[in-house]
């Protein structure tokens, strides 16, 4: 050990890059390894044997030398969620309503790592089922336009385009209406833009560490279902093993979509009733203001003249009555 005691870690994580020499009488340290890895604080240091007569070469990197390296060979490393939902609220900046943020927030954080697998890759399918639960989720906004610009900072915190998502979502939307149950099924012995999708689909579905399920894509089967009008459970089973995709996990991720929706409905309806309330209070003052305005001017007018005239009385008693009805 006192060999490589002697190598000096501040020196060598200071010179990155640097290479030295252990003299061959010392080899027998690392004499059962090829090559061997040491860690520091500030970077790492590799032993490697290059032959019985040379010794060991010691080549060390810092942290900071070691990423530059690995992005020079094509790495990136992917961005944490923080940075994701930071990219997400730099694009949109205006206050979201807490009912419809809260689940965003939480989605963005489901699909940010959805999206940084390393089996991840883009399919329409996956797209119309993100679409579908957005468009639903955003049901009923107080403004389409801050809807679209939404959807877009979504879209692009995660590196993507959210153009082309609506765009397959739409492309799939209008095949599926075009299909029965039994087409939409047999999918594989015809031709078609969607349904070479389908089969690239059911292709890496069946090997091994090529797709990534998830919770969108569930959507994304149940949307077609939907409106190719396959009511009969059993299409759903064949449509499965026709993408070779588990029937289970796709039942269990359709019933946490309806009992999202379903939370969703109650609280939209419980956000109306609040909204209804807080107006009608609003009416309810504004028209006591108005009644009052009336009687001080009718007061003013009275104790200038030294009498309230009959018009004064009528417009009073209108105003009262206006105030009244709101109850």
């Amino acid at each position: 050990m006192a060999a490589v005691a002697s190598v000096s870690f501040a020196s060598i994580t200071q010179s990155p890059g640097r290479k030295f020499s252990i003299p061959s009488s010392h080899r027998c340290l690392v004499s059962n390894f090829s090559a061997l890895k040491l860690r520091s604080p500030g970077g790492s240091c590799k032993f490697r044997s290059r032959s019985s007569r040379s010794g060991v070469a010691v080549h060390c990197m810092s942290a900071a030398a070691g990423k530059l390296h690995s992005l020079s060979r094509g790495f990136q490393y992917p961005p944490t969620v923080a940075e994701t939902k930071s990219n997400f609220l730099k694009a949109y900046k205006r206050p979201i309503p807490s009912i419809y943020n809260t689940v965003l927030q939480e989605l963005i954080v489901q699909q940010h790592l959805m999206r940084y697998k390393k089996s991840y890759k883009y399919d329409p399918v996956f797209a119309l089922g993100f679409v579908t639960v957005y468009d639903q989720l955003m049901e009923g906004y107080p403004s389409d336009e801050d809807r679209e610009a939404i959807f877009k900072a979504y879209i692009e915190a995660l590196k993507e385009d959210p153009a082309q998502y609506r765009a397959d979502a739409q492309k799939l939307e209008e095949w599926a209406r075009s299909q029965s149950p039994t087409t939409l099924v047999d999918f594989s012995s015809r031709e078609g833009e969607v349904e070479d999708i389908l089969k690239d689909i059911s292709q890496r579905a069946g090997s091994k560490g090529s797709f990534s399920y998830s919770r969108f894509f569930a959507v994304g089967l149940f949307r077609l279902l939907e409106l190719s009008n396959a009511t009969e459970p059993t299409i759903l089973d064949k449509l499965c093993i026709a993408l070779n995709v588990n029937k289970k996990s796709v039942d269990r991720d359709l019933d946490v979509y309806r009992n999202l929706l379903s939370k969703l409905v109650q609280a939209k309806e419980l956000l109306k009733e609040y909204v209804d309330r807080e107006k009608k209070k609003i009416e309810e003052r504004a028209a006591t203001q108005k009644a009052n305005e009336a009687i001080k001017k009718c007061l003013g007018e009275y104790q200038s003249a030294g009498r309230v005239d009959a018009d004064c009385i009528i417009e009073v008693a209108l105003s009262s009555k206006g105030s009244d009805s709101v109850d």
